[in-house]
């Protein structure tokens, strides 16, 4: 199996109880990381130390518990954190120089489904070689070193608290959020207990939704996937904007006043517009998925745009290429990596809520010149095994779309990674152009 299915900032995505992700799978993983760390950190004075954090699922206590034992019976230390955002995780491994961070979610899933994630000790991914590692440790027996070489677990209290004051550090210190009414929507994930903190201690007037987790009902119809949610109550509340969050606080998305949500793409242009009154900006990276009206903008503010493969884990990859410090995603996970060294949809709003602020101008009016193009997407099905990349009436078809098109739109078509279907998507200036092209791409039969 590619590592990749196991580790890195994407993570691990499986359902709990499955031939993926269980307690004896958690237990081995954290055998054989803790038997690859203490190798490659051997030099270190004292034994080497992990950092393990997870979401409000049920199925973490036991997850946690299984990577605990893994890594003592490896001879590593543990520090366990209990309830904390992905980001926050990568942030305290950094600055408490461990040798790892763990996290145990599945992020925007279900709470039937759980994941693992690992940070290197520079809060971003584990270099490839230690993967590989890993990767073949999880093939060698179960072991334990002997007993003085057990590793200790201990529970640390105050991660939550060190994480608000780092957030709060990114906002200007200049600024506050006196006289802005927030509501803050946490989805009953990780965040629930310092999303509002954050905001709150910044001044606003915050109201918080979504601050209730009783391990079943994270991202359950609140949070970054469900906005509309929040829209509704920033609108019964009178408020100026909400939050909303997904269960590992690593996505955001944005209401104003009125209702209107705010996707990834229209708050990444907020901070890159920010970030420009500042000085230059060099380059920006989106995804496959990224609106054609953002990339369009972007490049006529004559900044340089890329676009990578749809996963944050390929938005930082193009960001450390290229050096540059701003990128995301439409779903909100947003990249600042002149703040921090992974998304975080908390350090995100903080950066938009900081633009709104010192421009004195309201959301829609700071993204105003970011037009955004109509998108039309449809799954057709695909027979297995065809070559759809060569089938000539789709070759046809792409050609006649583009030709439509112009420098008017732009035509997306990719395999869905999970079934037997091709995602067909497309993006004109004018909806009606949007949705005739989709009807010639979704003429082509590919089931023959």
């Amino acid at each position: 199996m590619s590592q990749r299915k196991y580790f890195g900032t994407d993570g691990v995505r499986g359902e709990v109880g499955g031939d993926v992700i269980n307690a004896a799978f958690a237990l081995r993983l954290g055998y054989a990381a803790g038997k690859v760390l203490a190798k490659e950190h051997a030099t270190r004075r004292g034994k080497p130390t992990v950092l393990i954090g997870k979401d409000t699922r049920i199925s973490g206590y036991m997850l946690e518990s299984a990577l605990e034992a893994g890594f003592a019976a490896a001879g590593v230390e543990v520090l366990l954190a209990g309830p904390l955002p992905t980001p926050a995780v990568a942030y305290l491994t950094r600055t408490w120089r461990l040798v790892a961070g763990i996290v145990i979610s599945a992020s925007h899933n279900a709470y039937q489904d759980n994941g693992i994630k690992f940070f290197a000790s520079n809060g971003m991914k584990l270099r490839d070689e230690t993967e590989a590692a890993i990767e073949a440790a999880l093939e060698e027996p179960l072991g334990c070193v002997t007993s003085e070489k057990l590793g200790r677990a201990r529970r640390i209290d105050d991660a939550p608290g060190r994480y608000i004051e780092f957030c709060k550090s990114t906002f200007p210190s200049d600024l506050d959020l006196d006289g802005l009414k927030l509501v803050i929507d946490a989805a009953n994930g990780a965040a629930y207990h310092i999303a509002p903190h954050v905001f709150r201690e910044l001044g606003a007037e915050v109201h918080a939704i979504g601050v209730s987790p009783n391990g079943f009902n994270i991202n359950k119809d609140v949070g970054a996937l469900h906005p509309e949610s929040l829209a509704a109550e920033v609108k019964a509340r009178g408020a100026d904007l909400g939050i909303a969050l997904d269960g590992d606080a690593d996505r955001v998305q944005m209401v104003d006043a009125s209702g209107r949500i705010y996707n990834g793409d229209e708050l990444l242009f907020a901070v890159v517009r920010e970030r420009m009154t500042r000085g230059a900006v060099a380059g920006v990276v989106g995804t496959l998925m990224t609106n054609f009206g953002f990339e369009k903008q972007i490049r006529a503010l004559g900044i340089d745009f890329e676009r990578a493969q749809v996963g944050d884990r390929y938005v930082l990859e193009q960001l450390r290429k290229r050096g540059w410090l701003y990128g995301g995603e439409s779903s909100g996970h947003l990249l600042c990596l002149d703040c921090h060294t992974t998304g975080d949809g908390i350090v995100a709003a903080l950066q938009v809520l900081a633009a709104l602020k010192r421009s004195g101008e309201s959301l829609e009016a700071w993204v105003s010149a970011l037009k955004m193009y109509p998108q039309k997407m449809i799954n057709v099905p695909l027979k297995p095994g065809i070559d759809w990349a060569s089938h000539a009436g789709l070759q046809a078809a792409q050609k006649q779309v583009e030709s439509l098109l112009g420098d008017k739109g732009r035509v997306l078509i990719r395999a869905s990674g999970t079934e037997p279907k091709l995602r067909l998507m497309v993006e004109a200036e004018q909806e009606a152009l949007a949705s005739q092209c989709v009807e010639i791409l979704a003429a082509v039969d590919l089931t023959a």
